[in-house]
């Protein structure tokens, strides 16, 4: 026979562990969607400059590919060049951008013919097999470094020549 008063007791004590579990699964960890999607996770692949034809300015290419949340490219440094600007090719019209929007759990080209870096006023003129230091500045990523290769005038990317 059970005491008066023991079922209340044993129920109020299940209601407290269960409510104590509840509030630790909703603690999640690092891994949890939720806090991955705000914590932008970058990655710049396939980077590469083709040898300029000019001694003053260069163009370079890349992908950056996002495992965590939005983010936004804001600038590009390099001591190649005093000014490296970000830019868009639409309908064969060349744009100077202020910033590119690097989506959740995506990525973004800068390929021959699309989106791509201006290096204006070169140090000096790049030659092939050299390698060039790019800092990429990202609003919540803040500063990823490349070293960008230089590549042959003709180089393609998807035939590696």
């Amino acid at each position: 026979m059970s005491r008066p008063g023991a079922p209340s007791r044993r129920l109020a004590g299940c209601v407290a562990l269960t409510a104590t579990a509840l509030a630790l699964a909703g603690c999640g960890s690092d891994d949890s969607p939720s806090n991955k999607a705000g914590k932008p996770e970058m990655k710049i692949t396939g980077a590469y400059m083709p040898a300029p034809v000019m001694d003053t300015m260069a163009a370079g290419f890349f992908t950056v590919t996002n495992s965590g949340g939005a983010d936004t490219l804001t600038s590009v440094t390099s001591d190649l060049a005093s000014d490296v600007t970000l830019h868009s090719t639409k309908g064969g019209a060349m744009e100077e951008q202020k910033s590119f929007a690097v989506p959740a759990d995506g990525s973004l080209d800068f390929a021959s013919g699309g989106n791509h870096l201006m290096f204006e006023k070169l140090t000096h003129k790049p030659m092939e097999g050299e390698k060039v230091s790019v800092t990429l500045h990202f609003t919540k990523a803040g500063a990823v470094k490349v070293s960008m290769p230089v590549k042959s005038a003709t180089y393609n990317p998807k035939t590696g020549h």
